[in-house]
């Protein structure tokens, strides 16, 4: 696929999503993707549900426009191969657990004397340093370690998982930045670089209101629901049939709020004149606007509110997301071809770029060392 990685190599030695995720998206923006997989096995998503004509649906979301090939980095004669992608690589991905490649003499100081431009990336549960650097993590995991669940789900209510598996997608997030600006920097230096990105790191990083509110007050948050912090009206309401959600995020659009209801009397009440008195009297507001909100359709109050450009919208269950004509409109789903199952619908590239064209199919979807074959005519 076209894009500004491309003729930049990538050698994915990664599995499962964190790492996938991240080399999924060097591949959206070009750059070619090797991915060694174990032989026979294979990427362990290989086996995840939901599956098509007994192929997996998650593996396939994540591994388009890759080739694979299966090596057994103990086995000397495929160290071999391994070592003639690498010294043609750019950059080297990976996502096992801390220690692992360098028992197979793969870690970073043994490559970077072989192969000084290589950017190598670590991307792990807790990182390469550190007292838990060593054990196992999965997305819950550092969901809850992170403080992410503990801001998540309904006040008083049992502990709640954020709907996706945010600690991985955004360590891989979090590694193709990374990636990226070494590429920038190797332009200057002529040098590679290691990248070590930690999914716990990442989950502290994007606590946002909840870590300043901590640091600055000493306040421990606690679950709010679909509520805000220190924003209101910055929520979901019930409407006649459903909820919608409404953002007003300063004073002003508060005021158009309260003249579209026909309350323009509430904005000059003391309580509610200003954001900062609103936020102390949210669950008060709250009675009084889902009182009026409760008298139209959420898709009537939508019409409404967008016409006053109020921030508004309703709160759409999966189809409804991926049929919204606004989805549609900036391709975000896309297709890519295997060849068994034939064409395969998944989500775009939310990166539009002038330059490059958003192609509406992507890169095939590889079978376990479907290009064995190709690989070694070109490597060995």
């Amino acid at each position: 696929m076209d894009g500004p990685l491309k003729n930049l190599l990538v050698v994915d030695l990664t599995r499962v999503l964190v790492g996938p995720y991240c080399t999924m998206i060097l591949s959206d923006l070009g750059a070619r993707v090797i991915k060694i997989e174990a032989p026979e096995i294979g990427d362990d998503s290989r086996k995840f549900g939901p599956f098509i004509k007994d192929y997996s649906a998650y593996f396939m979301s994540l591994n388009r426009g890759k080739e694979s090939i299966a090596l057994n980095l103990k086995n000397e004669e495929d160290k071999k191969i391994f070592d003639k992608i690498l010294s043609r690589a750019d950059i080297l991905v990976e996502n096992f657990k801390p220690g692992t490649l360098e028992k197979w003499g793969y870690g970073w100081v043994d490559v970077n004397k072989k192969y000084p431009k290589l950017i190598y990336a670590s991307a792990s549960g807790f990182g390469q340093t550190g007292p838990l650097k060593e054990l196992p993590a999965y997305d819950m995991v550092v969901q809850g370690m992170g403080g992410l669940m503990s801001v998540t789900g309904q006040p008083n209510s049992e502990p709640t998982r954020v709907g996706t598996s945010i600690g991985d997608i955004t360590a891989g997030l979090f590694t193709a930045i990374g990636i990226n600006a070494a590429l920038y920097d190797r332009q200057k230096t002529g040098r590679g670089m290691y990248i070590d990105v930690s999914m716990l790191d990442c989950q502290i990083a994007i606590l946002e209101n909840a870590i300043a509110r901590y640091l600055a007050k000493n306040e421990i948050p606690k679950p709010m629901g679909s509520r805000h912090p220190s924003i209101a009206p910055f929520e979901a309401f019930k409407t006649k049939d459903s909820y919608i959600i409404i953002a007003a995020g300063n004073d002003r659009l508060f005021e158009k709020l309260c003249e579209l209801l026909g309350m323009s009397e509430m904005n000059k009440d003391p309580k509610f004149s200003n954001n900062s008195s609103r936020a102390q009297n949210m669950d008060e507001l709250k009675v009084i606007l889902e009182k009026k909100l409760l008298t139209k359709n959420t898709n009537e109050w939508v019409k409404d509110m967008e016409k006053e450009k109020i921030p508004c919208g309703p709160i759409f269950n999966i189809k409804e997301a991926v049929e919204n004509p606004q989805v549609d409109a900036r391709n975000m789903i896309v297709k890519a071809f295997h060849k068994k199952i034939g064409d395969f619908k998944l989500a775009g590239n939310p990166i539009k770029m002038s330059n490059y064209k958003d192609e509406k199919t992507r890169g095939d979807i590889p079978d376990l060392d479907e290009h064995r074959e190709k690989i070694l005519k070109e490597f060995t």
